[in-house]
């Protein structure tokens, strides 16, 4: 086999009969021709091997990553090693140049890592795990992250479209999007494959809420141990897990307000606990009338319960709603055995959910002249703006409101001019 470096004809650094270009920059080289402690630039050296009797060539591509040390890659051709140490060359001037041996870990080690540094409510945690399981690591877990391409990103998007919904679709994509970003920012790969990328659209149904004879059915069907439930939700607004989560010392029966500032949370294999509502902004103190008033003191009369959890305040607190066994609600058990069984009995169609109670609630308060900023502190809404997109179309449409407003003022002063002239031109 010989060798050849090959720069421009003549000139500097041209060596032949091969060279010891592996050792780190600053030792020297003797008996090579260049000069002590000085290497060449990125090159080109040709080699030439037999292969079955015949001589065949190839050529490498040797250059230096930003840290000194060599690296070399074979090429069939020679304009496709020219090309390829231009494209390294104008990386490592951009700062974008990145180690390949880094691009080839497979990216189930990287979501891995990305997972781990996360700062995730504990419940979060939970669905981003099942969501990188199901969606990610089983579509990319074994690829080098370097090796997917947009196209294939674009293509895993409109597969997964196929099977969950478009809001389902856009949260999964963030998390490998983030997953991407922190590769590139730790210098695994140059540039995010997320670029791009069309995501299916989110279109939010109008919330169509329940009617009074449709709770009051619901009502009436439903197990009298968990009525009590119904009307929290009806008449204070709480999500499912604050009503779930509500314990004794959270109701003032004299003020007639509860104070939501937890939720029960049921985590896989782990115990029940009680923490932190959904944001910030659910922490609220909610004014209740005497009908939830008197059927929460109703029901801690007939199903007292000896189950306590440590509360966010740290001690422990009695639940208000547990089941016959006196263990604390779960979603799941609740919807199977308690919610969908009553709502069939009521006649009410598939598909409304304890969170309908919730919207019932929105609408009875903007029915009676409730304003966006009441409504939002009634549901713990982050800002008025979330407000005015779930339940904006069922506030009163103000167009006659607006041109009655500018008539009681406008056509008066219209009528007096007018009487003004009329004089004038009498006279």
């Amino acid at each position: 086999m010989t060798a050849q470096l090959l720069g421009r004809p003549g000139g500097q650094g041209e060596l032949a009969g091969g060279g010891d270009w592996s050792r780190p920059i600053g030792s020297g080289v003797s008996g090579s021709g260049v000069r002590q402690g000085v290497w060449p630039m990125a090159h080109i050296e040709k080699r030439e091997y037999k292969r079955t009797g015949k001589k065949s060539v190839y050529w490498r591509a040797r250059y230096r990553d930003p840290t000194g040390r060599e690296r070399v890659k074979n090429f069939e051709r020679r304009v496709d090693a020219e090309r390829f140490l231009t494209t390294i060359e104008a990386d490592k001037l951009r700062g974008g140049w990145v180690d390949p041996a880094l691009a080839r870990r497979l990216l189930s080690e990287v979501a891995e890592e990305w997972q781990r540094s996360q700062v995730h409510r504990p419940s979060t945690a939970v669905q981003v795990e099942t969501h990188l399981r199901r969606h990610i690591i089983s579509q990319f877990g074994d690829r080098a992250i370097g090796s997917i391409r947009p196209s294939e990103i674009q293509a895993w998007v409109k597969d997964r479209s196929a099977i969950l919904a478009p809001a389902t679709v856009t949260v999964i994509y963030r998390y490998l999007s983030a997953i991407f970003r922190m590769a590139v920012r730790d210098g695994l790969i140059a540039r995010s494959p997320c670029v791009d990328v069309r995501l299916p659209k989110i279109e939010k149904p109008r919330v169509s809420p329940m009617t009074v004879e449709q709770v009051e059915a619901l009502l009436e069907a439903i197990d009298p141990r968990y009525r009590a439930l119904v009307v929290l939700g009806a008449g204070a607004g709480l999500r499912q897990g604050e009503a779930f989560g509500i314990t004794v010392p959270h109701i003032d029966f004299l003020r007639r307000t509860i104070h939501v500032e937890q939720q029960l949370m049921l985590l896989p294999k782990q115990p029940p606990v009680l923490a932190p509502p959904k944001t910030a902004s659910s922490d609220r103190r909610v004014p209740v009338g005497d009908f939830v008033v008197h059927a929460l003191a109703r029901h801690m009369q007939e199903y007292p319960t000896l189950r306590a959890l440590r509360a966010v305040t740290r001690r422990d607190e009695p639940l208000i709603f547990t089941n016959k066994a006196d263990s604390p609600l779960s979603r799941t058990w609740f919807s199977s055995n308690v919610w969908r069984p009553a709502t069939g009995r009521a006649g009410i169609p598939d598909g409304v959910t304890f969170h309908d109670l919730r919207h019932f609630c929105a609408s009875l308060l903007i029915s009676r002249g409730s304003s966006v900023k009441v409504v939002q502190a009634r549901l713990g809404h982050k800002s008025a703006v979330e407000t005015l997109d779930t339940y904006g179309h069922l506030w009163p449409d103000d167009e006659d409101l607006t041109r009655q407003a500018v008539d009681g003022v406008m056509v008066g002063s219209i009528r007096s001019d007018d009487q003004e002239v009329q004089g004038e031109q009498s006279e």
